[in-house]
């Protein structure tokens, strides 16, 4: 192949106006040799000139076909080195010019070489961001950092070319060969970049820049599953569709802050270190459209009219990150030209916040708005204290996000409420100043929900089984509670109270439920007063059992406890008539004493232990139930 050279004899400055092809600017030679640059010691502008004009018209790629085809910086790091050298010092010499021969035509002929060497230089630092895509990654400029921010800053990089390559190649053996080539690339692009800075030509470096990092960091966002979206799109999303969409970006913004953003911040601090304005504007620019598309969705989520407890947690995990990132981002987008980025996380932030007292305060009304009679008719657990609880203690686990989320005086507690404060312990009265906010906001809420279920236990029909769903009830929160992080959340002094409450109820639904069949047995027996005793308390007991036995008490805990209280109040009372009568006659076999006991006091033991299971087989009835017992199909 044959190489073209500069032709000394074509006048320098006419080769900036003349075409690359001019005949008078080229002729044929061998490959061109490496020309020496060092500054004299005592400098000679003229031998300068020449000097600079030679290197500078070698790399033209305009007037020169080798030049067009090699890189600089590729084909020879020492002519590289003295190449930025001579830019240097060609614009001082420019200034020096100016100040006293501003009419020298040696002014020009600088003026039209540096063109041509920013020109140069341009080409340069497009090609190595180019071929160094994969190379200049932000996850490997993160990890690079990470390793090396001990002992070095950006501004401490080596501005002598040459020691920092012999650096790297030094460094080969604990580095990994990308690390090595990413080193390489980081430090020619901050040669390169000093020079045109320094030279007034920081507008066309950056330019290319913008160019190809924008593109990296807007690839990354696409990559990490993060589109563009509107809030009237938002708006018509199915929640599932939604909710994946919210998933992927929790995951992506952890990626984006740590290493896309850091990454591309740590690059842009060193290859623009020669001037902050540069630098900080130059990362503005190629962050700017990620950070707006990443930081605003959180936003467009908490404006969304979507209303389900589903919709909450996930704005409090957006939250929970936004808090966890918001240090990092405050550091990589610290400065004025990016207050735009701050601004808009800040305010997504805000719309979450917003969004989760909002959804707090909707929930709250939700449980006062609830009409529905599940469960009260058998007296079980209520679908609403189900579902109510299954929300609290989900939200426990909030308990650090809300405690930013809601502070002390947000949503006051109601100065006067239509609850009946004599029903439970007051929220208010029961915590001091000092308790934080969201101990007292739980309490509340669960106290709500009590008033609420107080309400519909008034609609019973029977008074028993008001009791017993209030005690079911009360007994399933307690537990929920004891079970979850909300016992850290309302403390032990809230479980032990409303736990004796469940107690109370309990105490008061058997007092009302079985108190009539343990008034049936006088303390003392009397065998005269036995076929009136037992007759009265069969009919008690059997109308007793038929109702209490369609009832519903679903947590088995308080199910044995019920039933062996039950047992305790009546099966020594009823044992004690039944062997006072057996040791008079001698034997309940006797067709007068069959007549009116129809229970053996093991017959009452095996039904009270059967209570509460309607609708099951009797099989586990002793055998020894007196066959004509009418209870028998009932249980």
């Amino acid at each position: 192949m044959r190489k073209l050279c500069f032709n000394p004899k074509t006048p320098s400055f006419a080769l900036a106006r003349n075409s690359p092809s001019s005949p008078q600017s080229l002729v044929s030679c061998p490959t061109p040799p490496r020309l020496s640059f060092s500054e004299p010691t005592s400098f000679d502008e003229d031998s300068f000139m020449e000097e600079a004009e030679a290197l500078i018209l070698k790399w033209n790629p305009d007037s020169s076909a080798y030049a067009k085809v090699t890189s600089l910086f590729y084909q020879d790091k020492t002519e590289a080195k003295h190449y930025i050298n001579c830019v240097n010092q060609l614009h001082q010499t420019m200034h020096s010019l100016l100040s006293h021969s501003p009419s020298s035509h040696k002014l020009i002929l600088a003026h039209n070489l540096m063109q041509i060497a920013m020109k140069r230089l341009r080409k340069e630092f497009y090609q190595i961001l180019s071929m160094n895509r994969a190379h200049l990654d932000p996850e490997s400029v993160s990890a690079r950092s990470s390793r090396t921010s001990a002992n070095s800053s950006s501004s401490d990089y080596d501005d002598d070319f040459a020691a920092e390559d012999d650096d790297i190649r030094a460094a080969g053996d604990s580095i990994s060969e990308v690390e090595q080539v990413s080193s390489g690339a980081m430090a020619d692009l901050k040669l390169i970049a000093d020079c045109m800075v320094s030279s007034g030509y920081a507008k066309e470096c950056v330019s290319v820049y913008i160019i190809i990092r924008k593109s990296i960091i807007d690839e990354g966002i696409y990559r990490l599953g993060v589109e563009k979206m509107t809030s009237s799109r938002a708006n018509k999303m199915d929640w599932e569709v939604l909710d994946l969409k919210i998933k992927n970006w929790l995951e992506a913004v952890r990626i984006s802050v740590r290493t896309l953003f850091n990454g591309e911040r740590i690059l842009c601090d060193h290859v623009f270190s020669y001037s902050d304005s540069v630098r900080e504007s130059c990362f503005a620019e190629i962050s700017r459209d990620g950070a707006s598309l990443l930081f605003g969705f959180p936003e467009l989520v908490a404006k969304t009219k979507k209303s389900s407890p589903e919709k909450l947690f996930r704005v409090l995990d957006m939250h929970a990150v936004a808090s966890e990132l918001w240090p990092e981002i405050e550091s990589i987008f610290s400065s004025d030209y990016n207050s735009a980025a701050r601004t808009q996380f800040l305010t997504s932030l805000q719309r979450l916040t917003e969004s989760a007292q909002f959804s707090l305060a909707e929930f709250e009304s939700t449980i006062q708005k609830d009409y529905s009679k599940s469960a009260v008719n058998r007296g079980g657990v209520h679908s609403l204290t189900i579902q109510t609880m299954n929300y609290l203690t989900l939200l426990a686990d909030y308990v650090n996000v809300l405690s930013d989320i809601f502070p002390r005086d947000w949503l006051p507690l109601p100065k006067s409420s239509s609850l009946p404060e004599s029903y439970l312990y007051s929220p208010e009265s029961d915590y001091s100043a000092s308790t934080p906010a969201l101990t007292v906001r739980f309490a509340w809420l669960i106290l709500v929900l009590l008033c609420k279920l107080d309400g519909k236990a008034q609609h019973c029909k029977d008074v028993s089984l008001s009791y017993l769903f209030l005690a079911n009830n009360l007994w399933y929160v307690v537990a929920r509670v004891r079970s979850s992080s909300l016992q850290y959340v309302l403390g032990d002094d809230w479980i032990t109270k409303h736990e004796a409450k469940a107690k109370r109820f309990v105490a008061n639904y058997e007092k009302v439920a079985w108190g009539e069949v343990v008034s049936s047995l006088p303390v003392n027996p009397a065998v005269a007063e036995a076929r009136t005793v037992f007759e009265n308390f069969n009919l008690k007991f059997e109308e007793a059992y038929r109702k209490q036995n369609s009832f519903v008490v679903a947590d088995r805990e308080l199910r044995d406890e019920i039933k062996g209280s039950i047992a305790r109040s009546v099966v020594p009372k009823y044992r004690e008539w039944y062997n006072a009568l057996l040791a008079t006659v001698g034997s309940v076999r006797d067709l007068m004493v069959r007549e009116y006991v129809t229970f053996t006091p093991e017959d009452i033991e095996n039904y009270l232990a059967n209570l509460f299971f309607f609708g099951t087989s009797s099989s586990s009835v002793s055998s020894s139930s007196v066959t004509s017992s009418p209870l028998r199909s009932w249980s």
